[in-house]
This record gives C-alpha cells, sequence and structure tokens, in this order.
C-alpha cells in the first residue's frame, strides 16, 4: 500500500508540475530569429537542423516528409540562387503553447524580397508576403520545428538594372 501511495503520489506531482509558458514562448522566439538569420546568411544546413527527423510540409496542395538531405539540397539550390534583401515579419508571430509545454505553434506573416538572376542572366528583385503555420515539437535537445503550412502572394519581379 505504501509503494502504491507514492506511486499516486508521484504520478500527481509530475502532472501539476508546472511549466514557464512565458520561457517557453522564448524559446520559440529564438527558434523563429535562427529562422531569420540562417535564410539571411544562406545557412542551409543549420536551418534544416532546426527540423524534427519527422518533419513534414504542407505547400501548393501537396503533403510532403521530405528527408533531412532532401530539405539539405532543396534549401542549399535555394539560397545559392537568391540574395535576400528583405525576410521580415510584417507583423508579430502569433505563438501558442500546450500546457504541458511539449507543442507549439506559430503563425508568420513575412515580407520577403529577394534578388535573382533569371534565365536570361538578368538581375530581377522579387517580393512577396509568405503566411505560415509552424509546429514545433519540444525534444531533448529543445525546441524544433515538427511541421510547416505554407502560402504566398503572388510575387511582384521586376528586372533591375546592375
Amino acid at each position: 500500500m505504501k509503494k502504491l501511495f507514492i506511486v499516486l503520489i508521484s504520478t500527481l506531482s509530475a502532472c501539476t508540475a508546472s511549466v514557464d509558458l512565458e520561457a517557453e514562448r522564448k524559446a520559440i522566439l529564438e527558434l523563429h530569429e535562427k529562422q531569420r538569420e540562417f535564410h539571411v546568411n544562406e545557412q542551409a544546413e543549420d536551418f534544416v537542423d532546426l527540423m524534427t527527423d519527422e518533419f513534414m510540409s504542407v505547400n501548393r496542395g501537396k503533403i510532403g516528409k521530405p528527408t533531412k538531405e532532401a530539405n539539405l539540397k532543396r534549401f542549399e539550390g535555394y539560397f545559392g540562387n537568391v540574395e535576400f534583401e528583405k525576410w521580415d515579419d510584417i507583423q508579430p508571430p502569433v505563438i501558442r503553447i500546450s500546457e504541458d509545454g511539449t507543442m507549439a505553434y506559430s503563425i508568420v506573416n513575412k515580407e520577403v524580397i529577394v534578388k535573382y538572376q533569371n534565365d536570361s542572366s538578368l538581375w530581377v528583385r522579387g517580393r512577396t508576403e509568405f503566411s505560415w503555420l509552424a509546429v514545433y515539437k519540444k525534444t531533448k535537445s529543445g525546441w524544433k520545428v515538427d511541421a510547416v503550412a505554407s502560402t504566398n502572394l503572388p510575387a511582384e519581379e521586376s528586372v533591375i538594372a546592375e
């Protein structure tokens, strides 16, 4: 009976352990800022390391579960072909965290301006707004991006003289 009482008290203590939601929110915001840093500085490997091994993507009407290698190849190609002029929040992200502090999501709205060479080797500036929902999972090593559902407005593009 004594063992049962100890197990019951331990279980109740674990269930009532409080989570510092403000600290978790700050950690998600730090991860959000790292995503910006890794885009602007074209750090594909660091960016992909922010994702879980189970990462899933919803984009352009398709659901994907790309491997880490596939994500790395994708972002190396993307970062290698554009120069970011802007990758900034239009409004602060909305962040919600589960009461147990193990899952969270953010809703993001960004203005993205890139410069790249088109097929005719002319420099083009492209501007769009992206919005996405990122789902975060708390792991032993901290928060990781577990899923992203993304959409964007049609890009405004113009040839620039350079």
